[in-house]
């Protein structure tokens, strides 16, 4: 069986899952540029990734509409388990944006 995928631009679900997951918003290092966010990324606890600073839900939600995002996800595995798959589109070509 197949966890099956969801797509959404509402700023309450999208932290809600990621809020549920541990992850905080954040943007690429040397992207960030005044008020704009630069390039968006949904980091994950325990992946370390040096390359990112963590940013504020306003700032993030701010980019995304900006940028036209949507937010596709699972919620759970294939087997049941909470699912961390989630990833920053395009909202008119679906194409992933997230570094």
């Amino acid at each position: 069986m197949t966890a099956a995928s969801k797509t959404t631009t509402v700023d309450g679900a999208i932290r809600r899952w990621m809020e549920e997951r541990g992850a905080r918003p954040a943007a690429v290092k040397n992207t960030l540029a005044g008020d704009d966010a630069g390039v968006l990324y949904i980091d994950f606890p325990g992946q370390s990734n040096k390359d990112v600073d963590e940013i504020s839900w306003e700032v993030f939600f701010k980019k995304f509409d900006d940028e036209n995002l949507a937010f596709v996800y699972q919620d759970t595995t294939p087997s049941g388990d909470l699912s961390r798959e989630g990833t920053l589109v395009a909202r008119e070509t679906g194409e992933s944006v997230q570094a």
